[in-house]
């Protein structure tokens, strides 16, 4: 499998794999890790470790990522841009998807998974102004700008919220489809207001907006991140 094919023009652009490993990498960095183990790779692009250290070179001779045997996998500088750049694309995607074509937030992941790959630079900066030059998508993911920038709020886990603190809801983890459905049932949505009453055991007791107090379980929550409002 080649490591770079090319847009139109000529212009170099690495294959649909490379910018799928890139993006997970991003994943990573993006949650504060130091880089990737091999083994992380291949289980949440879904493949075997063998595989994916055969993806890692690949990523390696095109100057996209540095890694030594049996040490975590970096990006260089050009690897990190392509990354960033990728993942501007699929937040874009998600919030037109959502915005102008009527999709629910739980739907949009998916869509923009396939769409990613095809969606020229001349269209996307043609959506990037149709929505408004968006800073975050339908789930708080924050977009970068055109130059790579990203601009993320302070926010903490909404489990680590102080008992009796109010909070907006910042940010909303779209791994898993049905865990953002029941979010949604029950009022926490993007930029809703929402208090931690108590804990109880391994449930949270919670307002939500101007809903009477509602119990979720800590699992349900888990991924939900929140900017506190009280001082």
């Amino acid at each position: 499998m080649a490591a770079v094919t090319c847009r139109s023009g000529g212009e170099p652009r690495a294959t649909q794999v490379a910018q799928d490993y890139l993006k997970v990498m991003w994943s990573s960095e993006e949650a504060g890790a130091d880089g990737i183990s091999v083994n992380d790779l291949a289980a949440q692009m879904g493949v075997v470790a063998s595989t994916a250290s055969e993806n890692v070179a690949r990523l390696a001779s095109r100057g996209l990522v540095t890694h030594e045997p049996y040490r975590r996998v970096h990006f260089t500088d050009e690897g990190r841009a392509l990354a960033i750049a990728m993942v501007r694309r699929h937040r874009l995607l998600e919030t037109y998807l959502h915005e102008h074509l009527n999709f629910d937030w739980d739907e949009v992941h998916e869509e923009a998974e396939i769409l990613e790959h095809a969606v020229t630079d001349r269209l996307l900066d043609h959506i990037d102004a149709a929505l408004g030059h968006p800073n975050r998508d339908p789930h708080g993911d924050p977009i970068p700008d055109p130059s790579g920038a990203v601009t993320v709020q302070p926010m903490c886990a909404l489990l680590d919220l102080a008992e009796g603190t109010w909070a907006s809801v910042a940010r909303l983890s779209d791994e898993d489809s049905q865990t953002l459905r029941d979010l949604d049932a029950i009022g926490l949505r993007l930029d809703a207001r929402v208090r931690l009453r108590r804990r109880e055991g391994e449930n949270l007791v919670l307002d939500i907006e101007d809903q009477a107090e509602i119990c979720v379980s800590a699992a349900t929550v888990r991924l939900v991140q929140v900017t506190p409002l009280d001082a």
